[in-house]
C-alpha cells in the first residue's frame, strides 16, 4: 500500500478521533434534546444553528484556506499566522460588538423578541469560533493532530457535561431541595441551555488554544494581508453560497411550508415541521463527520503536492476512489441499520425518516466536491468557483420554491441533493481544463451503484425477527467489502499493517 495512503489514512484517523468519535459523543445529546423538547421547540435549535453555518463562513472569509496556501508559499510562517490571526480577531470583535448592540432589533426580526439573549450568545460563539478556526488550522499545518484532537474533544466533553448538568441534573436536584440552583437554572429557559452550554465550552477551548500563540510576536503585515485577502475573498463568496445551500432548506421550510387549515397555531406547525426535518438530518451528520475528518487531513496534505505534479494527479485519482469506497461502506452501515439508528430520535420524529437517504447522499457529494475543488485552489483561480456555488444556490431556490409547498420537507431534502449534484458536475467538467486527473470512472461508478442497489434490495424484504432482518441486511456490507478487496487487490495483511500504524499514532 502506497506510503502516501498510509500517511493520509493515519492523519484522517487521528482527526477522526475529534471529528467522528468526538461528534458521535456530541451526537448522543440528540436523543436527550429530542426526548426533552417538543418538535416545535427543537425547531428553534434547528433554525439558529442554520444561521451559524452561514455566519461562520462570513467571519473567517476564506482566510483558513488562504492561511494554508501562504504558509507553504511565504518564507515566514509565523508572520502569516500573526497577520491572519489579527485580521480575524479584529473583524470578530467588531461583529460581536455590533450584534450585541442591536440584539433586540435582530431577535425581533427573527421572531424571538423575548429571547434577545439567544442572539448575543450566538454572536460570542461565532466570534470565538472564527478566531479558533485559525489556531486550529495552525495545528493542522504543523501536523499536531493529537493536540488538535485533544482540544476538539475537550470542547465536546465540556459541552456534553454542561448539557447534562442543565437539562438533566438541575431539574432532578431542584426537586430534591437543592434550592441554591434556582439562581442559575430556570426551567422556562428551555432550549436556551443548549446555547449556553455551547458558549461555555467554546470559551474553555478558546483559552486553551491561545497558548499556541506563545512565543509568536503578533505583528500585522499589511502587504501580506492584502495578498492573502485577494486569494481568500473568492473563497468567502464560494463558502457563503455553499453555506446558503446548507441552511437554505431550513429557512425555506419555515418560509414556504403550507400550513393546513386544521392547524391551531400556524407558527407552531411550521416549527414542528422544521424540528422533524432537523432531527432526521442528524442521521445524515454521520457522513458529514467522515467528510470533515477527511477534509482536516487532506487539505494541508494536498497543498504539499503543489510542486510535485508528477505524482499529484495520480494521488488525486486514488484519493477520490478510496474516498468513495469508504463513504459507501459508511452509507451501507447506517442505511441498512436505520431501524436501529432511528431510536436515537424518538417516536415523535419517525415520520421524517424519508429525508435521511437524500441528505446522506448530498453529504457524500460534499466530500466529492471537496476533492474536486483543488483544481481552482492549486491554480489560484478561486474566483471561478463562485459560478459553481451560485449554480447550486440557484437550483436550491428554484426547486425549494416549487417542491416545499407541494411535498413539504422531503422536497427540501431532495433539493439539497440536486444542488450538490449540480455543483459536482460543473466542477468536474471545468476541472479537466486545469487538472488532467485520470479517474477510474467505471470502477468508481460501480463502487457507488452497487451499495445503492444493495440498499434498495434490502428494502424489499422484511422479517418479523429483527435479528434475522439485520443479519441479512448487514451481509450486504460484507459482500461489498469483499468485492472491493478483490477488485483493488488489497490483502488483509496490508490492512492490518495500516491499522497498526494508525494505532501507534
Amino acid at each position: 500500500m502506497a506510503t502516501w495512503i498510509k500517511q493520509l489514512a493515519g492523519q484522517t484517523a487521528i482527526y477522526g478521533v475529534s471529528s467522528v468519535v468526538g461528534r458521535f459523543l456530541n451526537y448522543l445529546l440528540v436523543p436527550l434534546y429530542l426526548h426533552t423538547f417538543l418538535p416545535e421547540e427543537y425547531g428553534v435549535v434547528t433554525e439558529f444553528y442554520a444561521y451559524v453555518v452561514v455566519l461562520q463562513i462570513v467571519l473567517t472569509y476564506g482566510m483558513e484556506t488562504g492561511f494554508f496556501r501562504f504558509t507553504k508559499r511565504h518564507g515566514d510562517p509565523a508572520s502569516v499566522l500573526s497577520t491572519v490571526f489579527i485580521s480575524i480577531f479584529t473583524t470578530s470583535l467588531f461583529f460581536v460588538s455590533f450584534i450585541s448592540l442591536f440584539s433586540e432589533q435582530i431577535s425581533s426580526f427573527l421572531g424571538y423578541s423575548n429571547n434577545s439573549d439567544y442572539v448575543v450568545i450566538f454572536a460570542f460563539i461565532l466570534g470565538l469560533d472564527a478566531v479558533a478556526a485559525i489556531l486550529f488550522a495552525n495545528l493542522r499545518v504543523k501536523n499536531k493532530a493529537k493536540k488538535f484532537a485533544f482540544f476538539k474533544l475537550t470542547n465536546i466533553f465540556v459541552n456534553i457535561f454542561l448539557n447534562i448538568f442543565f437539562l438533566v441534573l438541575c431539574p432532578i436536584l431542584i426537586k430534591h431541595n437543592f434550592t441554591f440552583l434556582n439562581s442559575i437554572y430556570k426551567p422556562e429557559y428551555g432550549v436556551g441551555y443548549i446555547f449556553v452550554s455551547n458558549l461555555l465550552a467554546t470559551i474553555v477551548v478558546f483559552l486553551l488554544l491561545l497558548t499556541e500563540l506563545k512565543g509568536i510576536k503578533l505583528k500585522f503585515n499589511f502587504k501580506l494581508w492584502k495578498a492573502i485577502l485577494i486569494y481568500s475573498l473568492p473563497l468567502l463568496l464560494t463558502g457563503l453560497t455553499g453555506a446558503v445551500n446548507e441552511m437554505a432548506d431550513k429557512l425555506f421550510i419555515k418560509l414556504w411550508t403550507v400550513v393546513p387549515q386544521s392547524a391551531v397555531d400556524a407558527n407552531a406547525y411550521v416549527l414542528h415541521e422544521l424540528g422533524i426535518y432537523g432531527a432526521n438530518a442528524k442521521l445524515a451528520v454521520v457522513m458529514m463527520m467522515f467528510v470533515q475528518a477527511f477534509r482536516y487531513a487532506a487539505e494541508p496534505f494536498f497543498f504539499n503536492f503543489t510542486n510535485d505534479s508528477k505524482h499529484m494527479l495520480k494521488i488525486f485519482a486514488d484519493v477520490m476512489k478510496y474516498f468513495v469506497i469508504l463513504a459507501f461502506l459508511l452509507f451501507l452501515f447506517v442505511m441498512l441499520n436505520l431501524d436501529i439508528f432511528k431510536y436515537f430520535l424518538g417516536k415523535n420524529y419517525f415520520e421524517g425518516l424519508n429525508v435521511v437517504l437524500p441528505l446522506f447522499l448530498s453529504r457524500f457529494l460534499v466530500g466529492v466536491f471537496f476533492v474536486l475543488s483543488f483544481w481552482y485552489k492549486l491554480n489560484d483561480v478561486t474566483a471561478k468557483a463562485i459560478f459553481i456555488f451560485l449554480s447550486g444556490v440557484l437550483v436550491t431556490i428554484v426547486l425549494d420554491y416549487f417542491l416545499i409547498p407541494e411535498v413539504g420537507y422531503i422536497g427540501a431534502a431532495w433539493t439539497n441533493f440536486a444542488a450538490y449534484f449540480t455543483m459536482v458536475l460543473i466542477s468536474f467538467l471545468w476541472s479537466r481544463k486545469y487538472l488532467q486527473v485520470k479517474y477510474e470512472y467505471f470502477r468508481i461508478l460501480l463502487y457507488i451503484l452497487i451499495p445503492l442497489l444493495f440498499y434498495f434490495l434490502s428494502s424489499l424484504f422484511t422479517f418479523k425477527n429483527i435479528f434475522v432482518n439485520l443479519l441479512l441486511k448487514n451481509s450486504f456490507i460484507f459482500i461489498y467489502l469483499l468485492y472491493v478487496l478483490k477488485i483493488e487487490k488489497i490483502k488483509l495483511s496490508n490492512i492490518k499493517q495500516l491499522i497498526s500504524k494508525i494505532s501507534k499514532k
